[in-house]
């Protein structure tokens, strides 16, 4: 972490690293800059009996400087909206506007002319303060004013990430607004379980969904949700990364994927586990469970070339994302079966998700 410890932000101040451990071996970093969740060392068992040793489980830059160059949001806490929203704008509903009609609302934008994580100066741009600590939990706090990249409402934002003695760690995200807007907050970590950061396409992954959404190649909606069934999206029973990889039109339009799949009833409502992600070496799991209701799975398409750890590239598929959210371009889209992605003054977002590692 030297790369990273006392460098100076855009704002001119020294970025803040806070460390958190458990008694099993866990260890975390975190830093100000973004809420940004930098390193995750696991405990693992080499085999039955033997001493543990500590694996690192996240991808990210050698350096400060080159975390600011990378577009790869690599461990980041993003928002306001994570995902993109089209052409960066949204119709704010009547029965959510401050007007008598409906409103709409031209967001900054920064990818093909749509809005990604948050816009150009998101969240993961962004200063955040250390509200709390702890060798075993730090919590950040924000606020972003009414006109951020576009969005209305002053809106307060807490994140708070805490391990725990199961090995887990816990993200927990809150809100409110005096306006009304959309929100969708989540962490954009990196996972790499396996012994070298070299690919994940031999990784083992489930996912508890039924349905995904289609995309064009800008990465926006293009029709409704489609059943994985049959598809190279099933993931309701454990399979490679690489094994149906780019198998049809709907990977190949964004060189892999990068989907939103909706998540199971049971997943949610149950918190039981959204995904389950196993090395290849079969040492190492981590589960993950929400009560957001879905999760964009990123296969690291576009990471070649993107400074890696250690100073060197990381190639194609270095990694991968499961991302906890609503799904992409739900403003647009209040068709889509879970809750408003609209947050009222009044009401709070307050949405978990925990990331729970194990050694066999």
């Amino acid at each position: 972490m030297d790369g990273f410890l006392n460098q100076l932000a855009p704002d001119r101040k020294p970025v803040n690293l806070v460390s958190l451990s458990n008694d099993r071996g866990l260890q975390a970093v975190f830093m100000d800059w973004g809420a940004t969740w930098l390193s995750c060392c696991v405990p693992v068992r080499n085999e039955p009996g033997a001493s543990q040793h500590s694996r690192e489980v996240l991808l990210r830059s050698p350096d400060f400087t080159e975390h600011l160059r990378q577009r790869a949001y690599f461990g980041a806490t993003v928002g306001r909206y994570a995902n993109r929203i089209a052409n960066g704008e949204f119709l704010l509903p009547e029965r959510v506007s401050d007007r008598h009609s409906s409103r709409r609302v031209q967001l900054k934008t920064n990818e093909a002319g749509n809005t990604l994580h948050g816009g150009p100066r998101g969240f993961a741009a962004t200063r955040w303060q250390i509200e709390t600590a702890r060798r075993d939990r730090v919590v950040f706090q924000l606020h972003s004013a009414d006109g951020d990249q576009g969005f209305p409402g002053n809106l307060a934002v807490r994140a708070s990430y805490e391990a725990i003695a199961d090995n887990s760690i816990i993200a927990r995200f809150e809100a409110t607004t005096d306006k009304a807007c959309p929100v969708n907050l989540t962490n954009h970590a990196y996972f790499n379980l396996a012994e070298t950061h070299d690919s994940i396409l031999q990784h083992s992954l489930r996912i508890s969904a039924d349905h995904y959404l289609p995309v064009r190649e800008s990465g926006i909606p293009e029709k409704g949700l489609k059943s994985v069934s049959g598809t190279s999206f099933d993931f309701r029973f454990a399979k490679t990364v690489g094994r149906d990889l780019l198998a049809d039109v709907d990977q190949r339009k964004v060189s892999g994927y990068d989907h939103g799949f909706l998540l199971t009833t049971e997943a949610r409502e149950r918190f039981s586990s959204a995904a389950t992600l196993i090395s290849p070496d079969e040492l190492l799991r981590l589960d993950i469970l929400t009560d957001k209701p879905a999760l964009q799975f990123y296969s690291g398409n576009y990471l070649a070339g993107t400074p890696g750890a250690d100073g060197s590239p990381y190639s194609i598929h270095a990694g991968l994302a499961l991302e906890s959210e609503f799904l992409p371009d739900a403003p647009n889209h209040p068709e889509w079966p879970h809750d408003s992605s609209f947050l009222l003054p009044g009401d709070s977002y307050r949405y978990q998700t925990i990331f729970r590692f194990s050694s066999y």
